[in-house]
């Protein structure tokens, strides 16, 4: 194993190399041999490549209906701070440059 000094201006680069390392060592304890010194087929190498980018796939996925769930609920919250319930007869909507709109509801008798 060698060691080897570097110094960052990057934090982020930092952390890539970092966890770049740790899977390293990660893969190391797991199989007890470098990747340089795996002897594996090229299809076994491609297959490994494929897995890994559906696997990356699925979590782009993940994360974009994540995404997209963090919008609507921003923007109904969004809606919701523009309402103002005055009682529980009256609902007053508010809206941009000032203007009210304002909503009576009349009791049933």
């Amino acid at each position: 194993m060698t060691k080897q000094e570097i110094k960052f201006r990057d934090p982020v680069v930092q952390s890539v190399v970092n966890k770049f390392v740790d899977r390293s060592d990660v893969g190391f304890a797991k199989y007890g041999k470098t990747m340089r010194d795996d002897q594996s087929d090229v299809f076994v190498w491609l297959n490994h490549l494929q897995e890994e980018l559906m696997d990356a796939t699925l979590y782009l996925q993940r994360l974009k209906e994540e995404i997209s769930t963090l919008r609507e609920e921003k923007i109904l919250l969004s809606e919701i701070n523009d309402i103002d319930v005055i009682d529980a007869f009256e609902i007053r909507v508010k809206q941009r440059r000032g203007h009210h709109y304002s909503v009576t509801i009349d009791e049933e008798d």
